[in-house]
């Protein structure tokens, strides 16, 4: 039976485990992230399809289960598998989209690498998404893709299926025309991304940046501009914008939908698992192993847009700055490898160890160890305890799309208490002005911050938290859901284009 709604995504939606020599299909123990989030639109359709990559030895064989039926608590779908060779994934993901895209997605064009990328096959691999999303949808169905590494598959799709309604969703951040345009092939990406009907966006930046990059290849003629509501514009940002582009209208007559909708948390569930008594127990125990003394805490991955090395190097000045802290603030940093396979990150996590060597070298003593560094993934329930427990998160990526690990922490703060410390170059930044905004790359900006966060009176902290967790209440999952949908609805282009418009870029 055809599909109403097909997602594209890299990822399948559910968790493979061997029992007995028989594959089980599972929900993911994560409630948060992108795959549950984007399973939730299931229900809103009679019928549902995924489109994933399954690493095969042989795709060739033909025992391999191309297309599975899934029935979960968010419904019954179809999941279409397209079998690549451990090198297609390789050459595709993390070569062509972890080596050559990521960097300039970011802003770190010294770590661009473009002699290893085999271009014909990330063609090949797009293409294979394409012909199986054109295979699951029913005449008229929506498609939504999700991510950079299948920018291609907008273009194909609609020259196979022009019937289509195509929505492309962009999770990382978009960088403006000088730095997206040192990747040779950015006039195919680009003519991609036209061929959607709907190109989504976190925030109004990247929406910004994105038709700069159409403009400095195509002519698209003056394109209408909305004012961005208020509290999407948070003064400390550096990410902030005035005003937001909100369509692309081609000379084909085809017009291309912006659409900024913030990716959020499920604040319910959070909500709920940290009032649980479990929740409580382990929160209890986190504080009684740490003492009367400060916690700061900070989550992420081993990558260099993190910033993880200069967040360590900042908790070192620190010490030094104010010894009457030796002894009384630790610093919790997990820090998780993307991908264990790819030896790029090796770097990234050796100079992690050695400055957290050296910290506990100067200030540790027998009996106090001022910085854990954790390399493995916490247990969700873990770290909602752990989020309790913390003083101070302290979130300051170099450049981070959204970040919703600063949305958990606030979320999980039950007690109306903590500091969170963010990154000004962070997505969730724009929405979320009543952190402690910092400047990663100023090393005084994040010793200020710190200091502020740490000598911050009870009175002001539960004020800065009581905006944060309604800022995140209101933009959480199901939020991001209704957004989306709209946008796939036919019906809302005909609101937009009544909308009063305040200028023409």
């Amino acid at each position: 039976m055809p599909s109403d709604l097909v997602i594209v995504y890299h990822r399948q939606p559910y968790e493979e485990v061997e029992v007995d020599g028989k594959i089980e299909y599972r929900e993911n123990k994560s409630p948060n992230g992108i795959v549950p989030t984007l399973k939730s639109f299931f229900g809103s359709v009679d019928k549902a399809a995924w489109v994933a990559w399954k690493e095969a030895v042989d795709p060739s064989n033909p025992g391999f289960d191309r297309v599975v039926e899934i029935e979960d608590s968010f419904g019954k779908y179809t999941v279409s598998r397209l079998p690549l060779t451990a090198e297609q994934v390789r050459s595709f993901y993390h070569i062509t989209s972890k080596e050559a895209f990521w960097p300039i997605l970011h802003g770190f064009k010294e770590k661009y690498n473009y002699d290893p990328v085999d271009w014909p096959t990330f063609r090949a691999v797009n293409w294979a998404f394409a012909e199986a999303a054109a295979a699951e949808a029913a005449h008229g169905a929506s498609v939504w893709v999700h991510d950079y590494n299948l920018w291609l598959v907008p273009g194909y799709l609609r020259q196979m299926r022009p019937d289509l309604r195509i929505s492309f969703y962009h999770h990382t951040p978009f960088p403006a025309a000088d730095m997206f345009n040192v990747l040779p092939w950015r006039g195919e990406i680009i003519d991609s991304l036209l061929a959607a009907d709907v190109v989504g966006f976190h925030i109004p930046r990247y929406a910004s940046n994105f038709l700069s990059c159409v403009r400095s290849l195509r002519d698209v003629g003056q394109v209408p501009r909305d004012k961005v509501a208020e509290d999407m514009m948070s003064e400390g940002s550096a990410l902030s914008d005035r005003t937001v582009p909100t369509e692309i209208h081609l000379e084909s007559g085809h017009v291309v939908h912006l659409g900024v909708t913030p990716v959020g948390v499920d604040v319910d569930y959070i909500k709920g698992l940290a009032a649980t008594e479990d929740t409580d127990k382990l929160a209890t125990r986190f504080r009684s192993e740490i003492g009367d003394g400060k916690l700061l805490l900070s989550v992420g991955r081993t990558d260099y847009t993190k910033g993880g090395a200069d967040q360590l190097l900042a908790f070192e000045r620190l010490l030094e700055r104010r010894p009457e802290l030796r002894g009384q603030v630790r610093l919790l940093h997990v820090s998780v490898p993307a991908n264990r396979n790819m030896t790029v990150y090796e770097p990234i996590q050796k100079e992690l160890e050695e400055i957290a060597g050296r910290i506990n070298g100067r200030f540790g003593s027998f009996t106090f160890q001022p910085c854990a560094l954790i390399s493995r993934a916490i247990p969700f329930v873990e770290l909602v305890a752990w989020y309790q427990v913390a003083d101070v998160a302290w979130i300051t990526p170099l450049a981070d799309g959204m970040n919703l690990v600063c949305k958990e922490y606030v979320a999980s703060r039950k007690d109306g208490d903590g500091v969170l410390v963010l990154s000004e170059f962070a997505g969730a930044a724009v929405e979320l002005g009543a952190a402690v905004l910092t400047n990663p790359w100023s090393t005084r900006a994040m010793d200020f911050a710190i200091d502020l966060a740490l000598d911050m009176p009870e009175e002001e902290r539960r004020a800065r938290m009581t905006l944060l967790r309604a800022a995140v209440e209101k933009r959480d999952t199901r939020h991001w859901a209704s957004d989306q949908l709209s946008l796939l609805s036919p019906e809302d282009f005909g609101k937009r284009a009544k909308k009063g418009k305040i200028e023409a870029a």
